[in-house]
């Protein structure tokens, strides 16, 4: 016996029916859809801690001296960008403002764009807020955090005996 034999039909016309092995797979695979049409257009990683259209892309690396922190963020001036240090965080946001305009022979274009961003880099390191340093070249934004003389004391190598 096959599927299609056990499909019930009202004359020459067949029913169409879902067959799903999982109690609840349809229902869950319908709300799958509903989310995902309903947020379909948006440029936001609404579970991934970005926020905006534009979300810059940073580099962190740590050595025993200090952490260093390097976002991209083309097309922006310093006085577009805002750092704010925490005890436990470094915040780097900002907003792009973006306008074009071209023109020709018959026609006339003005095109602007506007994004907010704003970047969090959890800190477990104790640092010197007084020696921080931030440099912006290239469209590189650069924030040098010393490591406190505490924190670099604190850790000890510890050699393996081999026995």
């Amino acid at each position: 016996m096959t599927f299609r034999d056990i499909v019930p039909s009202f004359g020459k016309k067949r029913v169409p029916v879902r067959y799903e092995s999982r109690p609840f797979g349809l229902l869950t695979e319908d709300v799958n859809k509903m989310f995902d049409s309903f947020f379909h257009g948006f440029d936001t990683d609404l579970f991934g801690g970005r926020t905006g259209p534009f979300s810059p892309n940073v580099e962190v690396s740590e050595n025993e001296k200090e952490i260093r922190v390097a976002a991209e963020l083309p097309g922006l001036d310093e006085k577009d960008i805002d750092i704010i240090l925490t005890d436990d965080a470094l915040t780097i946001s900002g907003e792009k403002k973006e306008e074009t305009e071209s023109s020709g022979k018959d026609f006339f274009m003005k095109e602007r764009t506007y994004g907010s961003f704003s970047r969090s880099i959890p800190l477990y390191s104790e640092v010197q807020t007084d020696k921080v340093n931030a440099h912006f070249k290239k469209g590189v934004l650069t924030v040098t955090l010393p490591k406190s003389e505490k924190e670099t004391e604190s850790k000890k190598k510890i050699t393996v005996k081999i026995e």
